[in-house]
């Protein structure tokens, strides 16, 4: 079951909603018939092999027959003991080498928080209504420990926009709302999510070609930080056919003489591809892929439209707005970028109001 997004809690539909947290890690469906466990993806990528600290979990703290959707979370703590959701520990499970992911799943052990409920026993309860599956949820885990975890939920619409304001500083990433009387359909976008709407002026230093060769895929994007140096942020993505064509014609001056002196030409080395965070490195959801990128002088900037950061980057694909030929490449800087106050993950978890 899917969340389309909306604009803001003014464009959700009337009728009755309920609201959760929309958390920051893997989706996960487990399924448990007695001593046997699975962990599914979204996309039916398998995870139990990458989680096997969840398995004993589930035995332990999961009713012996169920199926239950959710996500699989990793949380850190910073400097002053504050706990917070961290996508990018959790990106370090998933590693080929069972010696890897067995050191992992000690050293960054995940956690599982429940959200819906699709069969107890030999019930299917997939065509009951969300508030129903949500108090068979309940009632299924009221004995369940850490790491299993049963979000909270609310139907007061102003404790929601208190949620989706507040707990971006734990690591989540909005909140979702889901009509209360509706039946589990899977594959669908029948609920909503919201997500935090900012922009950011950022430099055009590179640029992929789409998939079927005909035209611009992405831009790549960068910011520079107090030392002058400009970091690989993110892209903007999402073009039209008619786009795709005229930004291959919009960046063509800028194709000429851009390797020599660009500010990324070193990650043309095999070293910098490793580290992941260049603009051809792979990424352990890749696929083999062709990440290959033309560089840029990097004198465009261009305002996109992007939701949160995670570690100096982009959380996800930005949007272009438009291009900012008043402001100089050197103006772009991480300073520009909002910062949410920091909360600790147990207030997500246990918040005071619902």
């Amino acid at each position: 079951m899917l969340a389309k997004p909306v604009g803001g809690f003014d464009a959700l539909p009337t009728g009755e909603l309920v609201f959760e947290p929309k958390w920051d890690g893997f989706r996960c469906i487990v399924f448990r018939d007695g001593d046997e466990v699975v962990l599914g993806s979204r996309n039916d990528r398998p995870l139990t092999r990458y989680f096997p600290e969840m398995v004993e979990v589930v035995l332990r703290e999961l009713p012996e027959r169920c199926v239950v959707d959710g996500e699989l979370v990793v949380a850190s703590v910073d400097e002053s003991g504050r706990r917070h959701l961290d996508f990018d520990a959790l990106q370090l499970r998933i590693h080929p080498a069972v010696s890897r992911i067995t050191m992992l799943a000690a050293e960054i052990p995940a956690s599982f928080v429940a959200f819906d409920l699709l069969a107890l026993g030999e019930r299917d309860v997939r065509a009951e209504p969300m508030a129903e599956r949500r108090a068979l949820l309940e009632s299924a885990l009221s004995g369940a420990r850490p790491p299993v975890h049963l979000t909270p939920v609310t139907s007061d619409r102003a404790v929601a926009e208190r949620w989706f304001a507040r707990f971006e500083g734990a690591g989540l990433d909005g909140v979702i709302a889901k009509p209360s009387d509706d039946p589990y359909v899977e594959d669908r976008r029948v609920q909503f999510k919201l997500k935090q709407k900012r922009t950011a002026d950022a430099v055009v230093a590179g640029f992929r070609w789409h998939k079927d060769g005909a035209g611009v895929g992405s831009l790549l994007l960068g910011l520079f930080d107090d030392a002058g140096r400009l970091h690989h942020v993110g892209v903007a993505a999402s073009f039209s056919v008619k786009q795709r064509a005229e930004l291959v014609e919009q960046l063509a001056p800028y194709r000429v003489g851009a390797i020599e002196g660009h500010p990324w030409q070193e990650w043309a080395e095999a070293s910098a591809h490793e580290a992941g965070r260049m603009p051809g490195g792979l990424s352990r959801w890749s696929q083999g892929k062709d990440l290959s990128w033309e560089p840029l002088r990097p004198e465009l900037v261009a305002e996109v439209a992007y939701s949160s950061m995670l570690s100096g980057r982009f959380r996800a694909t930005t949007k272009l707005q438009r291009w900012r030929p008043d402001r100089e490449p050197a103006s772009c800087r991480y300073d520009q970028l909002e910062a949410p106050a920091l909360i600790p993950l147990d207030e997500v978890l246990d918040p005071p109001e619902r």
